[in-house]
């Protein structure tokens, strides 16, 4: 039996024992996570049965013809884009068995606390302190911004500076934060949507025990980068079937409303619909190499592109409606679950992609990471490379 035949029988197997219809989701999913068919490429025992990543499309037919619940991947995908890979590839085994389950199911929302005030670009030079003390549990002082989902979230990865003597990119830690910490204190930032789906985060003598490190101490900025390089390639590789995402709506407008076109618009049109395409292609052979691999600076093009061509699509969308296009749905100050870009109207479509060329990485940033480690150009001058962070200029 073939590997993709094991898989379908075991699928199988668990809609036999576990009819949809009738199983409450919460055991449905429970028992497909412990039955390895969570996630087929990790381990047996966290979800997994060490397949190749790609036979997970296999499980997933089967699970979708038979009408299965999912684990609400949109309303966790911090979790299980970002979070879940970094714990496997860097944390203990108490870690990952206390962690993923929970993590997986979506019995714990998780949470990103790395940028800064003045560290989002310039992501190493944060300035959040974490000090280890006699009794082995490291106190957390300090401020994070552009914290999606933090007013959900149980857990939140967390990286802070523990050696100011240390240049800036070393001298990180990175650490597993319990959201709940009576020092954690969660304040709204409302957006140019209405909305509130982003947040600044206080950190006030918050404790964090060492058992709850991710990495080496000091070796946090590596530990991070395998979150980076899973986030952005979660941010711009997403799955999809032809002409969807962003492209769907304006399309549908298009062939629904014919006394909006003209030739300019139908001439702007198609470079963006090919551009959708090739984004969606590149998208589906970067989680082909992923089946063999780690995420590498591939995503950050990938991503790159996913913000310019949000931010023209919904441009285009907007200016096709005319007038139109001029009226907002709800500004209603919200703190909601996710991010629903097709839920909502043009308006909240064009506002909203204006944050894509920042969150997961600027634009700016991403350039620099295709030009030196996809392209091989040269870096760019870095004087405080080698300059211990408590001497640099803030």
């Amino acid at each position: 039996m073939s590997e993709a035949d094991d898989l379908r029988a075991r699928t199988r197997a668990l809609l036999d024992d576990h009819p949809p219809a009738t199983t409450p989701r919460a055991v449905f999913l429970a028992a497909r996570f412990d039955a390895g068919l969570a996630w087929v490429h990790y381990p047996p025992g966290l979800g997994g049965r060490g397949a190749a990543r790609s036979l997970q499309a296999v499980v997933d037919a089967e699970l979708a013809a038979a009408g299965a619940p999912d684990n609400d991947p949109r309303r966790i995908g911090i979790g299980l884009g970002m979070a879940a890979p970094t714990i496997l590839a860097h944390g203990t085994e108490e870690q990952k068995r206390r962690f993923l389950r929970p993590l997986w199911l979506g019995e714990e929302v998780w949470c990103q606390l790395f940028s800064e005030p003045g560290a989002g670009s310039d992501l190493a030079a944060l300035s959040t302190r974490a000090v280890l003390g006699e009794d082995g549990v490291w106190t957390v002082n300090g401020q994070k911004v552009w914290t999606s989902s933090a007013h959900l979230a149980r857990w939140a990865i967390l990286i802070a500076r523990t050696d100011p003597e240390q240049p800036k990119h070393r001298g990180i830690t990175y650490f597993l934060c319990d959201m709940t910490d009576p020092g954690v204190e969660v304040r709204p930032l409302r957006q140019i949507t209405g909305e509130a789906e982003f947040n600044e985060v206080f950190l006030t003598g918050v404790r964090i025990p060492d058992t709850h490190r991710l990495g080496e101490a000091g070796d946090g900025w590596q530990v991070a980068r395998t979150t980076l390089m899973n986030e952005r390639v979660s941010i711009g590789g997403s799955a999809g079937p032809r002409e969807s995402g962003m492209i769907a709506p304006l399309a549908r407008t298009w062939r629904d409303r014919p006394e909006l076109r003209t030739h300019a618009l139908h001439q702007r049109l198609i470079p963006l619909w090919v551009a959708a395409e090739v984004a969606r292609l590149t998208g589906e052979r970067l989680r082909q190499q992923l089946a063999v691999g780690q995420p590498g600076p591939e995503g950050s093009g990938l991503k790159l592109s996913f913000a310019r061509l949000n931010q023209q699509i919904s441009g285009l969308e907007v200016e096709l409606l005319g007038d139109e296009g001029l009226l907002y749905d709800d500004w209603t100050m919200r703190r909601p679950e996710l991010v629903d870009f097709t839920g909502r109207g043009p308006g909240y479509r064009y506002l909203r992609s204006k944050g894509n060329s920042i969150e997961g990485g600027t634009s700016e940033v991403l350039l620099n990471i295709v030009a030196e480690r996809v392209l091989g150009l040269p870096t760019e001058p870095r004087t405080d490379k080698d300059v211990a962070w408590k001497d640099l200029a803030r």
